[in-house]
């Protein structure tokens, strides 16, 4: 993966040409020449990236070339050490380029150095021209032939691999032989090794299926199909099914020819066509029009690794959509032990063994019947076997003959990923095993990185999230958690990805962890649990990253400032968790560093001399007990993201229960900044003035807001026209107004607004984007859903002590997208009515001490998305009727919902309770227990 790098220092170079950086003659001519030569080899590189897998001798030459860059980009970055960037606003800059030259020994050093890496980039063009003459580099990566031939290993899969495939079946087969006669078509989407080629081929040879249709062909497309063999292949089969020769002209059509040939013998016939791993919309585009549509009832299934994919094939014909699935744990332990133990049972001594070796696969079939196999051939009296492929499966990958099929299967994902999203993919090798990856923190890593690039109309935040979209929706990344706009808040990586993405990093030099014994030449370094002095005096001097993860021993801290101090070119720092009482000075020596996360450290106070680091544009101190910010700050221009607060932690929410930072005089000069959070406001000060001038805010959350506030509040946020997240509380007994704001951010999607209200601001009405709305302590007189229930994007709702009348009623045809509703401490509540045809698609509910309410919702039995209800702290007399051991009167409401719950807290904890008074299980605990005890942290993240 060398194209990247080489992009990485392409940019570099620009940038120094263009910058105002005075560079003599020989600086620049050498500098032109290594710009010149790499440019002319970027071509090259997508190719070879894609292919030196397949072959050693190009692999070595991908080498050469990243290794160059990554000396080149170090010498850049030095290079910028000494002589910073002025844009030409100070007049003393020659003197004090000058006295920078003297520190790196002149310009004619650093020519040098230039110069014997441009000697280094010649021959290693010279060794590219003599490969590319002599051992012909395939155009598309990996041949197709060694594709579709490792693919058909899935389609030769005995019936005893095939566990949990009914089901799947079951409703495929359904949507094949069923519904109207239009053309259809039905996409099987997931990651690679889950099954999706099998599932579909015994759809394919299901006896229904082959009696229902009169014509019917098997596709594999793969990556790099050429469309005419495709549709040759087509004909063949099609023919061949009905005994008439192909067309003896055949072998000369152009593809025009070809697929008219198709379409002419499909008309008026009912088909079934197979189109096995397609890999883009671009190879859907070039098939589709081979199908003709007479409403004989014809079908098209495809299999993809891609939802985008599966979606937009699906979405032409409205077809359908089958996610194919991870075998559950039930499932994977049959099939596992079919394999492994040849049918019998686990023996008892092997049971923890095999449970990791399992949790590892994480439900892939693929993985499971390969590494099984392994283990059938082992002796099951030797536990160190068993236990050395369990703690080495990365190792048994590489190197493993038996697993070579199925390693090269999931790598084909990462292989054929465009090269923009390679580094990106492989980053998440910084993450341990099974660490849930927020998405708003792993983009700004991406960014600090210099993985990704503005595009025309588009932030570099906005491209940054597209890639990891993609990555998703290329099934790479599992979504644990998701916004209410649907959009994913955390994920997962599979842990064979995390397996396969940690060879190549460790092969690449890319990333590193302290797991592993080879720490030399480290570029990125990520510490899990500790590290020790022996450990940083390998890593050298060319760090560019540094994250620290379950951090154990407290003296490892010493260590990693020790780390920090030899650094001096680090671009992403982040020390979440780590023991810290004061701020470590050796930060403040790294002049290139662009994210800087302290979360949930001890630190107190900020010094002025934050204002050195001058490319910093993430600054996390959540967590931290910081609360005043240093006039320091406001040199850092650059910013785009700013948190600063903790919270206070109790069984509910107190009124304040988020502490914030006092707010700046000047602030406003931020004006790069997207996120601003927890600002307070100062009696008397001019800072909602300053805010209103930062345009590009996206996420802003202000506290202690006084009723003399309101005016300046409502001007200051009619100037943030990209506001998506607004959070805004009182200080406590002052009733805020919000009517002067008559032209709210149109974008809004998010809304939490806490503390008295004089009334329900009216311009809520107008926010066709909001997904969010939480109202807390607002007291208000008027029922607040009569002001929101037409909001056609409202998903979540919570309500704090912010009504005061005795009946909320959900209307008849309205919340057509509410999925999410929360009641809490609405003292005067005694009825809730949900009328007919109102929250369709409620999914959770969750009433907390409203201590008159007489009943459960009334219509709640109509609403048959619901999936959990819980009660927090409500009197016996509302609970007793929703046990199915009494009278029934109230448990038929509720007994179509999965999870049904009430809850309590006692001896400083929560008890979890099932409806028929038994204790819950602990994992049923964790949802109701963690909206209480985390309720403003959410709100806030």
């Amino acid at each position: 993966m060398a194209e990247p790098a080489v992009q990485f220092l392409l940019e570099k170079l620009s940038t120094l040409m263009v910058e105002n950086v005075k560079l003599i003659k020989d600086v620049k001519h050498e500098i032109e020449y290594m710009r010149d030569e790499l440019e002319r080899m970027t071509a090259f590189l997508r190719v070879a990236d894609a292919a030196e897998d397949n072959n050693p001798q190009l692999k070595v030459w991908v080498k050469q070339v990243r290794d160059v860059a990554h000396e080149a980009e170090d010498i850049i970055d030095e290079f910028m050490l000494h002589v910073p960037n002025t844009n030409g606003c100070c007049p003393d800059f020659v003197h004090r380029l000058i006295f920078c030259l003297k520190n790196l020994n002149s310009h004619y050093e650093i020519a040098s150095q230039i110069q014997n890496i441009n000697s280094r980039i010649k021959k290693i063009d010279e060794g590219h021209k003599r490969y590319d003459a002599n051992l012909n580099v395939p155009n598309q990566g990996p041949s197709s032939s060694d594709e579709i031939d490792r693919r058909g290993d899935a389609l030769l899969l005995e019936e005893d691999e095939l566990v949990g495939i009914e089901h799947p079946k079951e409703e495929v087969v359904a949507w094949i032989v069923e519904g109207d006669s239009r053309l259809k078509v039905v996409a099987v989407v997931g990651m690679g090794g889950l099954g999706k080629t099998t599932l579909v081929k015994k759809v394919f040879d299901d006896d229904v299926v082959k009696k229902h249709f009169h014509n019917y062909a098997w596709i594999t497309v793969s990556h790099s199909f050429k469309m005419g063999e495709l549709l040759k292949d087509m004909i063949h089969q099609l023919f061949d099914q009905m005994k008439i020769p192909v067309p003896e002209a055949m072998s000369t059509m152009n593809r025009d020819r070809l697929k008219a040939t198709i379409k002419d013998f499909l008309k008026q016939r009912r088909y079934l066509l197979v189109f096995d791993d397609v890999w883009s919309i671009e190879a859907w585009e070039a098939i589709k029009y081979v199908f003709p549509n007479e409403d004989q009832g014809s079908r098209v299934i495809l299999t993809t690794r891609s939802m985008d994919v599966a979606s937009s094939c699906s979405a032409e014909t409205k077809g359908y959509v089958y996610e194919l699935n991870p075998l559950s744990k039930e499932e994977s332990w049959i099939l596992f032990c079919q394999k492994a133990f040849h049918g019998n049972s686990c023996p008892e001594h092997l049971s923890d063994i095999c449970e990791n070796i399992l949790r590892r696969c994480g439900g892939l079939p693929l993985a499971i019947v390969a590494i099984s196999r392994v283990l059938s051939t082992k002796n099951e009296s030797n536990v160190d076997d068993w236990r050395m492929l369990s703690d080495g499966l990365g190792s048994e990958l590489e190197g493993n003959d038996q697993l070579e099929s199925m390693s090269k299967i999931l790598l084909l994902s990462f292989n054929y990923l465009p090269y923009y999203l390679k580094p990106c993919f492989m980053y998440l090798s910084s993450y341990p095993e099974d660490h849930s990856i927020e998405h708003n923190i792993l983009v700004r890593q991406w960014i600090a990185e210099g993985f990704v690039k503005p595009k025309e109309g588009r932030s570099v935040e906005e491209v940054a999230q597209g890639y990891l979209n993609e990555l998703v929706n290329r099934s790479l990344l599992r979504p644990l958690k998701t916004n209410d706009d649907g959009s994913v808040k955390i994920s997962q990586i599979h842990d064979l990805y995390r397996e396969i993405i940690l060879l190549k990093s460790r092969d690449q030099n890319f990333v590193t962890t302290t797991t592993e014994s080879d720490m030399v030449r480290v570029r990125r370094l990520s510490v899990h649990g500790s590290l020790g002095s022996s450990e940083v005096e390998k890593c050298g001097s060319r760090l560019c990253s540094l994250m620290l993860f379950n951090m154990v021993e407290p003296c490892s801290v010493s260590s990693i400032l020790k780390l920090i101090k030899t650094s001096t070119m680090l671009k992403v720092l982040d020390l979440t968790g780590i023991h810290l009482e004061k701020f470590p000075k050796v930060i403040f020596e790294l002049f290139h560093l662009k994210y800087l996360c302290l979360r949930n450290t001890g630190i107190k106070k900020l010094p002025g001399s934050i204002k050195k680091l001058q490319k910093l544009e993430m600054l996390d101190l959540k967590g931290t007990y910081v609360t005043e910010l240093p006039v320091g700050i406001l040199k850092l221009l650059n910013l785009r993201q700013l948190l600063v607060y903790h919270h206070v932690l109790d069984s509910y929410m107190p009124y304040n229960h988020i502490v914030g930072f006092k707010a700046l005089k000047g602030i406003g000069c931020l004006k790069f900044l997207q996120k601003l959070c927890i600002i307070e406001i100062s009696p008397g000060s001019c800072v909602l003035e300053e805010i209103g001038k930062m345009t590009e805010l996206r996420r802003i959350s202000i506290t202690k807001l006084r009723t003399g506030d309101c005016v300046g509040f409502c001007s200051a946020i009619t100037n943030l026209v990209k506001l998506c997240s607004l959070s805004v509380r009182a200080v406590e007994g002052d009733v805020l107004n919000f009517q002067y704001l008559t032209s709210p951010p149109p974008s809004l999607q998010r809304l939490y607004l806490e503390g008295e209200l004089a009334n329900f601001p009216h311009w809520i009405q107008s926010l066709r984007s909001l997904v969010k709305v939480y109202i807390r302590w607002s007291r208000l007189s008027d029922d607040p859903l009569q002001y929101i229930e037409d909001l056609p994007n409202l998903v979540h709702i919570e309500f704090l002590d912010a009504y005061i009348g005795e009946e909320l009623c959900f209307k008849a045809g309205k919340f057509q997208k509410l999925k999410l509703l929360g009641l809490d401490k609405l003292e005067s509540l005694k009825s809730v009515v949900i009328e007919e045809g109102s929250t369709p698609l409620l999914e959770k509910l969750i009433i907390q001490r409203c201590s008159l309410l007489q009943s459960v919702p009334v219509g709640i039995e109509r609403l048959t998305n619901m999936k959990v209800l819980e009660f927090f702290d409500m009197p016996d007399e509302f609970i007793s009727p929703l046990s199915p051991e009494k009278s029934r009167e109230e448990y038929w409401k509720v007994e179509h919902i999965p999870k049904v719950y009430h809850i309590y807290w006692r001896n400083d904890g929560w008890e979890v309770y099932s409806l028929d008074g038994s204790l819950a299980h602990e994992e049923s605990a964790k949802p109701g227990a963690a909206i209480v005890k985390t309720q403003g942290q959410r709100n806030w993240m």
